[in-house]
């Protein structure tokens, strides 16, 4: 028996009392038990840890959601927690969740040093990790889910030339507001939007703006960081915005220049905030990744690991530090503009009660939404 860790005898005693985890101070803690013992017993828990509830609203509103209910459905215990941002919470909630009885651990990792050290420490207790939605550099995890990142932001150069085009504007000045740049993906989201750009810059069509990666994906800053872009560049006439919460920073920033619907701006998650945006005009394009099956596909591989089985992916990414093939499931994305808002509320992805409220019932019904 792995020190430091529950026996499947005691953590089925503990289910059979119907113990459960404390949450935190935000209830951000979620833990659950199956109904049927029997289950527990044959199976480990599974732990997973969320980056924060700021960047992007997906992580609390989605992911969080999709997991609970593909974890239930496989009558397995979990524990789900949210580290806020805080590297050294996601050290200790990690710890905690071995320490409780986790046999596989699903993290999103604040960056690949942070990252790296929880998994490192987990596979020396024998346990499984899987990276979801963003890989650990040099992290060796058993498997990493998430979608085509690469194929994302190149949706969202894309969506930026359609939304310039479509305006008409010529040798247009482009900003990037870039993700975070401890984040992995925002280095192959720049790679997707950089390659459809770049030639435009090169051949002269297009002009490079001012650039900046924004720390934490924090959209505080963001705004802050266009609002310095915009005084320095006041003809800056379209944003590639990493995500939704980015582009969301740059669009108050052009309302309060009278410039917004003026200048297209991207995004990314499909956010009830950015597809409220699209349909407002302010924001050209988002980019819609069908979380649940990214939780479904994540959910999949961590059941059979705590089962004890050896799950085989579809496909590998290779990892550009360690140069290890890590065994991967990748999604695919979608662009979303106006005309095809409707998609994401008819994938049950957002609500016509939570987007279609106020001045946007009109619009909605404008859209089609149903």
């Amino acid at each position: 028996m792995r020190k430091g860790i529950l026996s499947m005898t005691a953590a089925a005693a503990a289910l059979a009392l119907g113990l459960t985890a404390c949450g935190g101070d935000s209830g951000q803690t979620t833990t659950s038990t199956s109904s049927a013992t029997a289950s527990a017993a044959q199976a480990g828990k599974i732990g997973v840890i969320l980056p924060d509830s700021k960047s992007s609203a997906r992580w609390e509103t989605a992911d969080r959601k999709f997991l609970e209910e593909a974890f239930k459905a496989a009558g397995v215990q979990y524990d789900i927690q949210n580290a806020q941002n805080d590297k050294t919470a996601f050290q200790t909630i990690a710890d905690q969740m071995v320490t409780n009885g986790a046999t596989v651990l699903m993290i999103v990792n604040l960056d690949s040093g942070s990252g790296k050290a929880v998994i490192d420490k987990a596979k020396s207790q024998g346990v499984a990790v899987i990276d979801y939605d963003r890989l650990t550099l040099g992290g060796g995890a058993a498997y990493y889910v998430s979608f085509d990142n690469t194929k994302v932001g190149t949706l969202q150069g894309e969506g930026l030339v359609k939304c310039l085009t479509d305006k008409k504007a010529e040798k247009p000045i482009v900003a990037y507001l870039n993700g975070s740049p401890t984040d992995n993906n925002a280095t192959l989201f720049k790679a997707g939007y950089d390659g459809v750009l770049k030639p435009k810059f090169d051949s002269g069509d297009y002009v490079k703006g001012p650039e900046q990666s924004v720390p934490d994906w924090d959209n505080t800053q963001a705004g802050t960081l266009f609002e310095q872009m915009l005084t320095e560049q006041p003809k800056i006439a379209g944003v590639l915005a990493a995500n939704d919460g980015l582009g969301n920073a740059a669009i108050t920033v052009l309302k309060k220049n009278n410039l917004n619907g003026k200048v297209p701006v991207t995004g990314q998650d499909a956010t009830v905030q950015g597809l409220q945006n699209i349909l407002a005009g302010d924001q050209c394009m988002t980019v819609y990744k069908a979380v649940k099956k990214e939780a479904d596909a994540a959910a999949k591989l961590a059941v059979a690991l705590a089962k004890g089985e050896k799950p085989t992916a579809s496909s590998s990414v290779k990892d550009p530090e360690s140069g290890q093939d890590v065994p991967a499931e990748l999604m695919e994305p979608q662009a979303i503009y106006a005309d095809n808002v409707k998609d994401v509320v008819a994938d049950g992805y957002v609500t016509k009660e939570e987007l279609c409220t106020g001045d946007f019932a009109e619009k909605c019904t404008e859209a089609g939404i149903q």
